[in-house]
Order: C-alpha cells, then structure tokens, then sequence
C-alpha cells in the first residue's frame, strides 16, 4: 500500500488566480463567438433586441477583469512567498530533464521525469507560451475596444497600444490576430485539460483536487 505524504502545491492567490480567469477565459470565447456570427432575431420588437449589447458589454467586463488577473499573476512571479515563480518559467533549460520528460510523455521511457521546478521543461513551456498568448490577447483585445473610448482605463489603453495598430496595418489585422490567438488559447485549455486528468490518473497524486484544496499527494520515497 502506498505511503503518501500531503504537500502544499498552490498558494491560495495561485488557486484564486487561476480559477477566476478560467470564467473570464470562458466567458470570453463564449461572448466573443456570438459577437464575430451573431444570431440574427427575426422576431419581435427592434427594442426588445439587445443580445448583441449584452455580449460586448459581457465581454468588455471579462477582457478587463482578464487583464488586472494577468497583471496580478505577473506580480506574483516576482513577490509571492511561495515557489510559483519566474524561475519555474525557466524548467526548461535543464535540457537533461527536458529530454527525460519527452521520452516519458511520448512512452519511450517509464522513468518519471524528476521536477527541480515547480513545472517540468515542457509545462514551463506550454505556460509561458500561455501568458504570452493572454498578453497579445489582451493588447489586441484592449485595441478592438478602445476604438469607442475617449477616456478612463480602455481609453489610455487604447492610446498607448494604438501605435501597434498602424505598424501592423490597422484594425482589420489587430482582430484577425485577436481571432487566430483565440483558437491558439483553445487548443492550449483543451490539451491542458486532457494532461492533468492524465497526470492525475497515471501518478494518483491529486493533481486536479490540488487546485481546489492546494495540496498534492507524494509518494514518501520521492
């Protein structure tokens, strides 16, 4: 029988942190689809049709509450007391490990990859390529937005990003980048999805339950 000992994995800011923008990343594709093929009503009183209304003004709020949740996470790379930070970004350039990790996920080798980092190599890259994503996301985002504000938080955002939009030659370009890094943010929730049911079936650690109760379940030995 195994002998396992509970480990804190995740801060309750990480834990905070990462759910809250798992609604807003939701809420968004969802509000976001609605607003790039709109359903059409053909039924009924003009006034009474305001779903497109209701979808900007949902998707304003969630692209915003995003953006202040990304410039929270980046600040607990650099002072959070707990381990979760910037330097776990960099697993990757233990490329021994890295090596290790790819013959283990592609079922060329059973030796567990051994984490010096919070992440191993390949999630250090999945997860920075994650928030580099989010970051064009939200510059691209605050952009389409801004063109309808003169002032207050979306308005000087718009000011300062604005120059992006004629170096990459205008609005049409900024929302395809905005659409083509949407998808790039699906495929990313789908495969991380599938690899912690993975992870958590293969090694029994708790890894899913660790990002509710914030601790993880090791072997002793390890």
């Amino acid at each position: 029988m195994d002998t396992r000992t509970a480990k804190k994995e995740w801060s309750l800011s990480l834990r905070a942190n990462h759910w809250i923008m798992a609604l807003c990343i939701f809420g968004l594709i969802a509000t976001g689809f609605y607003i790039a093929r709109p359903i059409t009503f053909s039924a009924g009183e003009t006034i009474d049709k305001f779903a497109m209304g209701y979808a900007r003004y949902f998707h304003l709020m969630f692209g915003v509450t995003l953006t202040f949740l990304f410039v929270w996470r980046v600040y607990l790379m650099f002072f959070s007391r707990f381990h979760a930070d910037w330097k776990d970004f960099f697993a990757w350039t233990d490329f021994r490990n890295f090596w290790t990790q790819i013959k283990f996920y592609t079922f060329l080798s059973q030796k567990k990859p051994e984490h010096t980092h919070l992440y191993g190599p390949l999630q250090s890259i999945a997860y920075g390529g994650f928030f580099a994503m989010l970051l064009v996301l939200i510059v691209t985002g605050l952009i389409l937005a801004g063109v309808d504000y003169s002032s207050g938080f979306i308005g000087t955002a718009y000011a300062v990003f604005n120059p992006i939009t004629n170096a990459i030659g205008g609005l049409a370009v900024v929302r395809v980048v905005h659409h083509v890094f949407t998808w790039l943010v699906i495929l990313f929730v789908v495969v991380h999805v599938y690899m912690a049911f993975w992870y958590d079936m293969v090694f029994k650690e708790g890894t899913i339950s660790s990002m509710i109760g914030g601790r993880i379940f090791r072997k002793q030995h390890e």
